[in-house]
Parts: C-alpha cells; structure tokens; sequence
C-alpha cells in the first residue's frame, strides 16, 4: 500500500504560493471586534512587504468600494504602488471572473488568504477554492470579523472544509525556512524589526547588545558614562 501526500504534509514555498487580500477597505475595519484594528493593519502591512520580498505574487481586491466599502487601506496600496485592485459587487470573491483569472494567472495552487471579514468574505471564497482544487491557507490574524465568536465560526467551518489556520509571523518564516540563505535575510530582519512586535524587538537586543552590531535608529542612542 502506498503512502499519497498531500498538501497537509509539506511546506509551502514562494514559488508555489500566492497571497490575497480580500476588502481591507475601512467600513469594513469599522465592523471588526474580533482583533486590535491597529495589530490587524500592522500585521496586514507585514505580510504583504513580505510577500514583496519573496516575490510571492499578490492579489488585491475590494468591494463596492465608491458606493459603501471606501479606498483600501494606504498602508497596503503603498506596499505595491500601481497594482490594480480587482473591484467586485459580490461578497464573495470566487463570484468574480476576474479575481477568478487573477488566481490562476498565478499558476499557484497554495493560496494564502486574508480578508474583512472573515466569517462572509474570506469564509466564502476558500470554501469553493478547496472545491476547484486549491490549497488554502488563512492568516488569521490578518483577518478580522465582526466578534470574536464569528471568527471563531468562521474559522472552524474553513477548517471543517479543509483549510489550515497560521498567523502572520509564521507565515513569513515559511518563506525563509531556512537561515542559511542570505539572499532574502537582512531585508527581513529589517521588516521584523520594524513591525514584529516583540520579535522584532528581540531582533535589535540581539544584533546590538550581542553582536554589537549598529543600531538600527536613524539618530542611534547614546549613553553617556561620568568619569
């Protein structure tokens, strides 16, 4: 009898990956309770500068934008300055033939999702990407609904389908994996200490008190010893 993998048991990649975000658009933030709003843009911001990094293709997409939904956030319109944003009527993106050829433009079957809110418009979708065939994959902490018991719902039915929960700081390192390679390692360092909370933090501790290297402040602090 032979062993069939799955998905379940590999890693992704950033060759094998793309990464969405769905309506982070600010009536939608207004409705969040599920999450501090400032984590959840701070986190949001996060991985789409990561997935630049890593050159992981993305996909924005909003709704009803003009008419209810308003612009979607700057802080992650700045990250890829010109990227067309896919406007939709539908709650659910999967309703959209254009989001529909956006994902498989790609080519990718791992799909990263994040979205507003989670239990309607990120809930959705990944039930019927799993039925056509893909992988999804929600950072959750990226994700935000209406209570917490709605994301908790929300959650447990993607789950149910056969999608798998990872926040954002593991989201990353999936895409470095290994420390060995330097190619991507300095810039993420950079992006982790400026938005990894308290990993990020841990980082600067490291490389100055430890490795005594520069601080990474513009002005670097200086303390000033009596003789």
């Amino acid at each position: 009898m032979s062993f069939m993998s799955s998905h379940y048991h590999q890693l992704y990649t950033p060759e094998d990956t793309a990464v969405v975000f769905i309506d982070h658009q600010p009536q939608m933030t207004f409705g969040v309770a599920s999450i501090n709003r400032a984590d959840l843009i701070n986190n949001v911001t996060l991985l789409a500068k990561a997935s630049k990094l890593f050159q992981v293709p993305t996909i924005i997409t909003a709704v009803e934008t003009e008419s209810f939904s308003g612009y979607v956030w700057p802080q992650l319109l700045d990250v890829f300055p010109g990227q067309h944003v896919i406007e939709r009527t539908s709650m659910n993106s999967w309703d959209s033939d254009e989001f529909r050829k956006a994902i498989k433009a790609t080519g990718r079957k791992n799909i990263l999702l994040t979205g507003l809110w989670t239990e309607v418009c990120v809930t959705w979708p990944a039930i019927e990407m799993m039925g056509d065939g893909y992988n999804i994959y929600v950072v959750e902490d990226c994700c935000g609904a209406t209570s917490r018991d709605a994301q908790k719902a929300a959650l447990s039915r993607i789950t149910q389908a056969g999608g798998t929960r990872l926040t954002t700081i593991a989201a990353i390192l999936e895409f470095q994996r290994d420390w060995k390679n330097k190619e991507h390692y300095d810039a993420l360092m950079n992006l982790l200490k400026q938005q990894g909370g308290a990993y990020g933090v841990g980082v600067e501790y490291a490389y100055t008190m430890i490795h005594h290297a520069p601080q990474s402040a513009v002005s670097p602090q200086v303390v000033k010893h009596d003789h």
